[in-house]
């Protein structure tokens, strides 16, 4: 009796996306990719269409008591250029009488990290008095440093400073946990890491509008701090004496 050879299964290869056949499959098809390209745009357009009017320089930005710097990161716990930008316009506009306080917020998750302090000396260094310094230590993200700065520090009404691929967020989202904002965008020459952060920006958007719509707390709320009423009442008796 003869044997039928034993057949020897061919190595499965993964399936290959098809096109649809029909024009009516290939119509969806585009429909919904251009339907996934709007929805994907929706949380940039929203940041661009409500901070408009909100954004200022250093020269015009409407005399304002606080000015709220967010952290960019420490290289070898100094600073990051891209932050030392941002403390340098800081420092300008005290120096310029526009603000009296300056509220620096940034992470400080890890006892070996520690933005706030390292933004403190180098302001500090550039002529800003500590007393006019207030630190927030659980700044882990924009939206968590726009709520302390309401909620745990009782800002009304501020000048932000950040980057100009960050700012419109920043101010977006301080609107939004009612904070009153205008924002300084720092220019910064177009190098990787400018790249970056737009690009990032456009994803983060995403979460920003989130944020805007449900509110969530902070990572970390804890309790009222008085540290800018106690930088202003000092700002005002100096000015007084």
């Amino acid at each position: 009796m003869r044997r039928e050879p034993r057949r020897v299964p061919r190595r499965v290869r993964g399936a290959r996306p098809r096109l649809p056949r029909t024009r009516a499959g290939r119509r969806r098809l585009t429909q919904a990719v251009m339907a996934a390209c709007v929805l994907a745009l929706l949380p940039a357009t929203w940041l661009r269409t409500t901070t408009d009017g909100r954004l200022r320089t250093t020269a015009d930005v409407p005399r304002t008591e606080v000015a709220v710097v967010f952290g960019a990161g420490l290289w070898d716990g100094e600073p990051s250029p891209y932050l030392a930008h941002r403390l340098d316009a800081a420092a300008e506009l005290y120096r310029a009488g526009r603000i009296e306080v300056v509220l620096v917020t940034g992470d400080n998750s890890r006892e070996d990290y520690d933005e706030p302090d390292a933004m403190r000396a180098y302001l500090v260094r550039h002529g800003v008095p500590g007393a006019r310094i207030v630190s927030d230590y659980a700044g882990f993200d924009t939206w968590d440093s726009c709520v302390r700065a309401k909620k745990i520090f009782g800002v009304d009404r501020a000048v932000l400073i950040s980057q100009g691929f960050h700012i419109r967020r920043a101010v977006a989202l301080c609107e939004a946990a009612g904070v009153s904002s205008y924002g300084v965008g720092v220019d910064d020459r177009h190098d990787a890491t400018w790249y970056y952060g737009g690009v990032r920006e456009i994803l983060a958007a995403g979460k920003a509008a989130a944020d805007a719509v449900f509110r969530p707390d902070p990572r970390f709320l804890g309790p009222r701090e008085p540290g800018v009423e106690r930088a202003l009442a000092d700002a005002s008796a100096r000015a007084g004496g």
